[in-house]
């Protein structure tokens, strides 16, 4: 189903509206994204036509769109147009009474000591090495990672401080000494002035000039290909967040990134 931008002049009109209602209404990136993606996506399936819409047509849309995507996408674009009609068009909304998705509680898979040992010690880039063990160490998602900032680092008090993570909060989360010493001696590397995870675009010569963190793409790569080549079956390791056993700092977990001459020799 067609997302591209249609050229209707009274659609972008609208369109544009939307866009300002869901930066105002504190709405995260991820979710103005979303919501806007919907909305180009039911304006061509209906002509740019979306203004009245009917149970009817709205059911037809949603069923096909089930047999394209997923339950997720039906959710996102269901709640992106209820805030167009709510926010923008200020119109009552209905509920449709006969799109119900399913609940569904996951439970995420965890990893062994070993499993990570191995997931660790197969993957050769230097940047998603630390990444991978940052993360694990610490049980954070890949986002909270990625964000991750050298003022972020409490060495004092130990401790890391998460910042609009998920549901817009803040957290403070407990630091490994061996997490700490790790990021010490990579910071050391690159010496970017503010991300803990430079990008790699520059190389390690000028990762201290790039003005992008590491790469959400590139670090969902690097896990699925040491994922694939070591044989770890568990789905999502580490895509969306990391989970691990609470003594994975505490039982010699890659021990080759405890020595600055290994952290240096690395590639990038």
């Amino acid at each position: 189903m067609n997302i591209n931008m249609p050229t209707d002049p009274k659609f972008n009109k609208y369109y544009q509206k939307h866009l300002k209602c869901l930066k105002l209404n504190g709405l995260r990136p991820k979710t103005i994204e979303a919501y806007s993606r919907a909305i180009r996506r039911i304006g061509n399936y209906f002509d740019c036509r979306i203004y009245d819409l009917s149970s009817d047509q709205l059911l037809d849309y949603f069923n096909e769109l089930l047999d394209a995507r997923s339950w997720s996408a039906v959710k996102l674009d269901l709640y992106g147009l209820k805030f167009f009609y709510t926010k923008v068009l200020n119109k009552t909304w209905d509920n449709i009474p006969l799109i119900k998705p399913p609940k569904a509680v996951r439970i995420p898979d965890i990893l062994t000591i070993e499993q990570l040992n191995q997931l660790f010690a197969a993957t050769r880039i230097l940047s998603y090495k630390v990444f991978f063990f940052t993360i694990y160490s610490m049980g954070l998602r890949l986002g909270e990672g990625i964000k991750l900032t050298v003022g972020d680092i409490d060495s004092k008090n130990m401790r890391v401080h998460i910042r609009n993570a998920k549901g817009n909060k803040d957290r403070l989360l407990p630091l490994p000494e061996k997490t700490l010493y790790i990021l010490k001696n990579f910071w050391e590397v690159h010496r970017h002035p503010l991300f803990i995870f430079p990008s790699r675009k520059r190389g390690m010569k000028n990762a201290r000039l790039t003005e992008r963190p590491l790469d959400r793409g590139g670090i969902q790569g690097a896990m699925k290909t040491v994922v694939k080549q070591i044989g770890i079956k568990k789905k999502s390791p580490a895509i969306r967040y990391a989970t691990a056993l609470p003594p994975i700092c505490s039982k010699g977990a890659l021990i080759s990134l405890s020595s600055k001459k290994s952290l240096a020799m690395s590639a990038y």
